[in-house]
């Protein structure tokens, strides 16, 4: 099995915001990267996106222009899973949230990749063992979820399934530390440690909205300054987006049962009306960018 600080072809399936998140940190971290996605044009979207915020670390004196042009001379967009990861060292899927097309894209990956590369996915709280349990060689699968921004953002969570191997998670977080991030390594449970803090808090910042104890500005402030939070909890789900708040309580809630996780009625009508936060332009704030 690879070594994960000498883990250098990458690749990254699925071209939407997290998946380019990780495909530029790897190409930082000096690793050939193949972003795939099934549409021509979403890759080269995501290769523009890249190309930005890696002029915009130039402008802020965060990267040098010689680190940008290196990082995406080693970043190829493509759209054949097959041929990105044939000869890759570590392969992530970062595709939506969504347990049947991560096991289906994993099943493409697993049968094209080498058996030495480790296979990662990118989830936020789908079951790690429930992905294992339907796929080939279930002791390579493990989890490494990424926050967005990418780039900015330090925690990367490390997921053990039941299944993965010691060898397969010392890997990932050598790989982690690599990419320049803080890795933590958690067991497969529903939410790991991050989304279900997050959810809990940020649901409950849903609630108090829908009941008037404090406008969405004040009920931000009350975290970011009270608790030194960087961002408040509607403003960072307007950012991830509503409908995959949703998406998230409801898979939570069916876990554990009880009121904790059930969807509060005010994020049910934002999504169904189509307010989704910074995607849609509108949510719990406007959105302007």
């Amino acid at each position: 099995m690879t070594g994960g600080a000498s883990a250098d072809r990458v690749a990254v399936i699925g071209a939407g915001t997290m998946g380019h998140g990780i495909a530029q940190v790897a190409a930082v971290a000096g690793c050939r990267v193949e972003l795939v996605d099934t549409a021509v044009q979403r890759v080269q979207a995501s290769l523009e996106h890249i190309r930005a915020n890696l002029d915009e670390g130039v402008a802020r004196g965060k990267v040098t222009a010689a680190a940008r042009d290196a990082a995406l001379s080693n970043i190829n967009g493509i759209t054949d899973i097959a041929a990105a990861v044939h000869d890759a060292d570590v392969v992530i899927e970062a595709v939506p949230e969504q347990m049947q097309l991560k096991v289906d894209v994993l099943a493409r990956v697993a049968a094209a990749a080498p058996p030495d590369a480790f296979l990662a996915s990118n989830t936020s709280g789908l079951s790690i063992s429930e992905m294992q349990r339907a796929l080939p060689d279930p002791d390579r699968i493990v989890g490494l979820h990424f926050f967005n921004p990418v780039h900015i953002m330090a925690l990367v969570e490390v997921v053990h399934g039941q299944d993965t191997s010691d060898e397969v998670l010392d890997a990932a977080v050598a790989f982690a530390r690599r990419l320049g991030k803080e890795p933590i390594v958690v067991k497969d449970s529903p939410g790991f440690a991050s989304t279900r803090l997050g959810v809990a808090l940020g649901l409950e910042a849903m609630r108090m909205l829908e009941e008037g104890v404090a406008s969405a500005e004040d009920i931000d402030r009350a975290m970011e300054l009270g608790y030194r939070h960087p961002m408040g909890p509607l403003r960072l789900s307007d950012l991830i987006g509503l409908d995959v708040r949703l998406d998230i309580a409801r898979h939570m809630h069916a876990a554990f049962g009880g009121e904790r996780f059930r969807p509060p009625a005010i994020l049910e009508r934002m999504v169904a009306d189509g307010r989704l936060g910074r995607k849609s332009g509108a949510g719990f704030f406007a959105w302007n960018d």
